[in-house]
C-alpha cells in the first residue's frame, strides 16, 4: 500500500503534524509512508520516525509523483481547494481531505481530527521527538518568517544582555544583520544546517523566541521555552504541556504581513524577563490561552 501525505511547509508546520503522520504509521504498518515536503526538512523528518520517504515538494506546486495512482492520498497541507486540487490529480483511490474548516481549533488537533473523522485513530500528545539533558547554553531566536511575528530586536538584545555570557543568538543566513543586533557581541550561529540547529535547541536549558519553527523544536525535545506570541493565539500554535511559557496579549490579526503586529509589542522586557526566571525555578513554567496580562 502506497500514501502519499502533503505537508509542504516550513518547520512548525512540520512539528505540529507529527501526531498525524504517526497515526497513520500505526494505522497501516505495512504501506509506504510518502510524504511531499521540502526537501530542507529532511533530517527532522527522519526523527519522526513515521515516514519512509521524502518527496521534494515545496509550496502549492504540483507534486512530483510517479508510477501507479497512491492508495491513499491525505491532505495535511491546508483547506483547499489548491491542496486538494493537486492531489486530485494524482487520482488516489481514496483521499482523505478537510470537508469543513474550524479555525479556532490547535493545529496539533486539527490534523487529528481530519484523520480520526475518517477512521484513523491519532492522538496529539505524540509529539516528543527525544529527551535531552538540556545542559547546553541559552538560546535567543529573534527572528521569524513574517515581520509581524518579530519582537523588536533591541528588546532581544536587553534579554540577551540579561542572561549572561551562556547565551548564543540564532538566525538563519538571511537574519545575519537582525542576529548581530541582537547578539551585540554575545555567541552567535547564523545559517547553517537545520539538524545543528535542531540539536542545539534540543540541547539548550532554554529558549526565548518568538511564534516560529524553533519554538515547535523546544515542544519537542522538552527544553524549557518562553515563547512570544502575536497576532496568533499560543490556543492555536502553542505548547500545551511541559515546560514553556506563552505570552500573549489577546490581540488577533494577519499573520503573514511584515507590520509589527501591537499585541506583540505591547510585550515588555521586564515581562519576558520574569518569564524566564519562573520557567527556570523548580517546577517553574505554564502555557495558557488566555491573554498575558490576565494570567
Amino acid at each position: 500500500m502506497n500514501i502519499l501525505v502533503l505537508r509542504a511547509l516550513g518547520l512548525g508546520d512540520l512539528l505540529t503534524a507529527v501526531p498525524a503522520l504517526r497515526g497513520l504509521r500505526r494505522a497501516y504498518p505495512s504501506a509506504v509512508v510518502t510524504l511531499a515536503a521540502p526537501a530542507w526538512l529532511s533530517d527532522v523528518v527522519d526523527r519522526i520516525d513515521a515516514v519512509d520517504r521524502l518527496l521534494p515538494t515545496e509550496g502549492l506546486v504540483p507534486v512530483d509523483w510517479s508510477g501507479p495512482a497512491p492508495d491513499l492520498a491525505v491532505n495535511l497541507h491546508g483547506r483547499g481547494p489548491q491542496s486538494t486540487g493537486l492531489l486530485h490529480q494524482l487520482r488516489p483511490k481514496r483521499l482523505v481531505t478537510h470537508d469543513t474548516w474550524v479555525d479556532d481549533q490547535h493545529e496539533v488537533d486539527r490534523w487529528c481530527r481530519l484523520l480520526e473523522l475518517n477512521g484513523i485513530p491519532a492522538d496529539p500528545a505524540d509529539f516528543h521527538l527525544g529527551t535531552t539533558d538540556h545542559s547546553g547554553p541559552a538560546i535567543v531566536h529573534p527572528g521569524a518568517g513574517y515581520g509581524v511575528r518579530r519582537w523588536p530586536p533591541e528588546r532581544f538584545a536587553k534579554v540577551v544582555r540579561t542572561l549572561g555570557p551562556d547565551v548564543v543568538v540564532t538566525g538563519s543566513s538571511a537574519e545575519g544583520e537582525l542576529v548581530e543586533s541582537v547578539a551585540q557581541g554575545a555567541p552567535s550561529r547564523i545559517g547553517g544546517d537545520l539538524s545543528g540547529l535542531v540539536e542545539l535547541v534540543a540541547n539548550a536549558r532554554l529558549l526565548v523566541c518568538g511564534d516560529t519553527g524553533v519554538a515547535h523544536v523546544a515542544t519537542a525535545y522538552g527544553t524549557p521555552s518562553v515563547v512570544l506570541f502575536g497576532p496568533v493565539p499560543p490556543a492555536w500554535w502553542g505548547p500545551r504541556t511541559g515546560p514553556h511559557t506563552t505570552l500573549w496579549h489577546g490581540h488577533h490579526g494577519n499573520a503573514f504581513t511584515d507590520q509589527p503586529d501591537p499585541g506583540l509589542a505591547q510585550i515588555s522586557v521586564p515581562e519576558v524577563l520574569a518569564a524566564v526566571a519562573d520557567l527556570l525555578t523548580p517546577n517553574g513554567g505554564r502555557t495558557s490561552d488566555v491573554p498575558a496580562q490576565e494570567m
